[in-house]
């Protein structure tokens, strides 16, 4: 009889989003006369833009034409976007990072998810509390957490970093030893960044302990201050110490196209001199197949200058939209964050009431869906996240609801 691994069988219940879907599509059937509006997710809603679009068309024409068809990708990618990468996101803000140390894959997600694969399962892992799911759970489903406690809603060999109103929901140095340490920044949920002498000290730190920091900036699109960094390459020291996340999904609105890329210096070694690019290289090559042809060129395309001013409109766009919540949820009496560097909205539920509560008040008398702030860790207990990815008029309405409540 075959086995089951039992690090699987270590989860807890289904996953976030997932739950979210099932009780949003059951309040559907139940209630068919009411528009639900979804700021939950953080999926995108502007259609691609024209210069994308005709790098689409292009490149599905060209594999089309038997001379110009393309089979298997790279196992790093094509030369011509990792060239564009390096080129515009890291040597144009001073970043040391070569076209060979950019791994192109098919999203930020799925990196986040497979890059904890190469590191011992005895690794301790350390992550800002609340945080992105994925971070904890891909880690569990790796045997690297330990045991769950009802009480406290933590695994036991995880370090937790609780992110509140206290410390201007920012990460703290961990006294206990970590060895891989999640940060996302701008933060997905709370909506708040880091500013290069802060995310210097995790450098330092990282150095120091001999630690590894992954760092998720798939929002880095959406920053504002000129005192954020948009990478963490940005801080000296963090070739070897850090691997950086990277996705067109949020930025280019390519959430249902898929592309994305990981960065891994290969400065970064272990205690043994190891690099950790070639294990990345190795196992990049042996489990996935390479983005498509036709996603990389509009990646490509996304660098153009014609490119950039449209990504440009479309962050402008949902920033606007993060500016409209913000300042309706103000006016209507809640304690509100985020919503600057980033289209999420950290918003405090009311007195009393925990955050799966105020997801069924605001579903069943608003029909306006959002995250409950528990479903990202301890800490996010008593908080509630909205997106500003939806469209503008449902945006508009979506807080005319809220305020009507």
């Amino acid at each position: 009889m075959f086995k089951l691994n039992e690090d699987y069988l270590a989860l807890r219940g289904s996953y976030l989003f997932s739950t979210i879907a099932k009780k949003v599509a059951k309040y559907k059937e139940e209630n068919p006369d009411r528009t639900v509006i979804s700021l939950g997710i953080g999926d995108v809603t502007r259609p691609l833009t024209p210069t994308i679009l005709k790098a689409l068309h292009t490149a599905v024409d060209e594999m089309g034409n038997e001379a110009t068809f393309r089979g298997y990708a790279p196992d790093l990618g094509y030369e011509f976007l990792r060239k564009a990468i390096a080129e515009n996101d890291y040597k144009k803000r001073g970043c040391d990072i070569d076209k060979d140390e950019i791994f192109v894959s098919d999203g930020a997600k799925s990196d986040s998810g497979n890059i904890q694969e190469i590191f011992s399962g005895d690794n301790v892992i350390a992550v800002s509390d609340p945080v992105y799911p994925v971070y904890v759970d891909t880690n569990v489903m790796a045997g690297r957490t330990g045991k769950f406690d009802e009480k406290t809603g933590q695994w036991s060999r995880v370090v937790y970093m609780p992110c509140t109103l206290e410390n201007g929901f920012c990460p703290q140095i961990p006294s206990k030893p970590c060895d891989i340490i999640y940060i996302c920044s701008p933060n997905n949920p709370t909506g708040t960044a880091l500013k290069k002498d802060e995310l210097q000290k995790w450098v330092d730190f990282a150095n120091e302990k001999k630690a590894v920091i992954i760092f998720d900036a798939a929002y880095e699109a959406y920053i504002s201050d000129p005192e954020v960094p948009h990478s963490i390459y940005e801080c000296r020291g963090a070739r070897t110490c850090a691997i950086e996340l990277r996705s067109f999904s949020k930025n280019a609105g390519f959430t249902g196209v898929r592309l994305g890329f990981t960065v891994v210096p290969k400065d970064l070694k272990d205690g043994n001199g190891t690099e950790l690019h070639s294990l990345w290289a190795r196992r990049h090559g042996t489990k996935f197949n390479g983005a498509p042809y036709i996603q990389q060129r509009a990646g490509e395309a996304v660098y153009s200058p014609e490119g950039q001013r449209e990504i440009a409109g479309l962050v402008s766009y949902y920033m606007d939209n993060a500016k409209t919540i913000l300042k309706g949820l103000k006016e209507a009496g809640y304690s509100a964050f985020g919503g600057e560097n980033a289209p999420y909205i950290w918003l405090k539920t009311p007195e009393g009431m925990s955050s799966w509560d105020f997801f069924d008040l605001l579903l069943e008398r608003a029909n306006v869906v959002g995250t409950p702030g528990s479903g990202f860790g301890p800490s996010g207990e008593g908080y509630f996240r909205l997106t500003a990815f939806g469209t503008k008029d449902n945006t508009v309405e979506a807080v005319s609801r809220i305020k009507g409540i």
